[in-house]
């Protein structure tokens, strides 16, 4: 049974005697304690309508408190504090109220509240109803049936769209894109006839599908390039890591790209027609197009030696890194959130938002990195590796990899 109808039948059972609740199945249905599970309880048979009450959607709008929307529905705030205090009381986080959030509320046909359904996730559901002293609430969870299916298809346009024609979708695009984004510049290498496969856990809640899950094996091939990443969970950290099949990891000190998906509109070179200064210079930086509040990423650990305007790069951002590099990132609308000089950031940390700032002639990042002073082309660097597979586990997981990759070609040919 849904676990919406779950969610009905406990406000049901609670107004109208004759609903019998069984014990058994696989979603929870308790009052909320912190430390001790809730049993599993499943409804007998379908609840009845109730003829004397009415349910009714409340529209949840962006910014809302849950007393907020109760009172636009003419629920009186001493009711609607009530139940808001009884829901956080048991574990719901209220503050993360939502237009995607299904909240309905059950009246009797005089106008009085009698109980409300709250479903903030598809996993996750709240039933509140009276009680002695006030308002009990009732929680029903909704264990995710994972299966894992192949996803597969050849990029024509753009590796979004071609993701989500093949079925999948845009987070799917940006999960796939970062297994590679330290070996493949997505912004600056896509092109027409790049095929990709992968298998991916889909997750279920009662046979409809809600999203997807983690990516298990993936392959892009462009240019007669394969590239494949095999995840797996490391015991130090319990982290989803990816590595090539050899057990080399797949994640470098430094990123291929700032940016995440975007176009190069100039590329690094020792003599370009500068477009507001005139004449012949050099452009030591890699340019990319993007619109303005595109965030821009560190593209590796490091900590900040300079954050502000600065002259004709406008807004800008200068990183320090290991091994005597830096990164800089120029003509920002804004930085990101504290980002000041002397402070640390992580990689793929939001520094600063795409602007055009200082001498810009549009909305673009202008990207450089220097080496020992000296600077350097981004897309032509090779960059330290991180850690690979622990000799110790390495025949387990070459095992492993060989495995899924024999899954995934046998699922979905090139």
């Amino acid at each position: 049974m849904r676990r919406r109808d779950l969610l009905i039948a406990v406000l049901a059972g609670e107004l109208v005697a004759g609903v019998a609740l069984q014990r058994g199945g696989w979603l929870s249905l308790a009052p909320f304690s912190p430390a001790v599970p809730p049993a599993p309880t499943v409804v007998a048979e379908p609840p009845m309508p109730l003829p004397s009450t009415r349910v009714s959607a409340v529209d949840v709008r962006r910014g809302d408190t849950l007393v907020r929307a109760l009172q636009r529905q003419g629920m009186k705030r001493g009711t609607s504090a009530g139940i808001a205090a009884a829901l956080a009381a048991s574990g719901a986080n209220l503050r993360k109220l939502s237009p995607r959030h299904t909240l309905e509320v059950t009246w009797t046909l005089d106008g009085r509240p009698i109980a409300l359904r709250y479903e903030p996730s598809p996993w996750l559901g709240y039933a509140v109803i009276p009680a002695d002293d006030g308002w009990e609430v009732r929680r029903a969870e909704t264990r995710p049936d994972v299966r894992v299916d192949v996803v597969h298809g050849e990029v024509a346009r753009s590796l979004f769209e071609a993701v989500e024609e093949a079925g999948g979708a845009a987070q799917l695009a940006i999960d796939l894109a970062g297994i590679f984004e330290s070996d493949f510049d997505f912004t600056a290498d896509t092109r027409a006839g790049d095929r990709f496969r992968l298998l991916v856990e889909k997750r279920f809640a009662n046979d409809t599908f809600v999203d997807f899950g983690r990516i298990l094996v993936a392959q892009y091939v462009s240019d007669g390039r394969v590239l494949t990443g095999v995840g797996v969970e490391r015991a130090a950290d319990g982290r989803h890591a990816f590595y090539d099949p050899e057990g080399r990891s797949l994640r470098k000190s430094f990123l291929k790209s700032p940016l995440e998906f975007t176009r190069i509109t100039s590329r690094f070179t020792w003599a370009r027609p500068h477009p507001i200064l005139g004449g012949v210079r050099p452009h030591l930086a890699i340019d990319y197009g993007a619109p303005v509040g595109t965030p821009v990423r560190a593209v590796a650990d490091g900590r900040i030696g300079a954050a502000g305007w600065a002259g004709g790069n406008g807004i800008s951002v200068t990183l320090k890194h290991r091994s005597g590099y830096e990164t800089m990132y120029n003509h920002l609308s804004r930085l990101g959130a504290g980002i000041r000089p002397g402070g640390r950031v992580a990689q793929r940390q939001v520094i600063g938002y795409v602007g055009a700032t200082g001498l810009a002639t549009g909305p673009h990042l202008d990207y450089r990195v220097a080496k020992n002073g000296h600077f350097v082309n981004p897309l032509g660097e090779k960059f330290i590796p991180g850690e690979p597979i622990a000799a110790a586990e390495r025949g387990a997981f070459t095992a492993q990899a060989r495995a899924l990759v024999r899954r995934l070609e046998d699922a979905a040919g090139f």
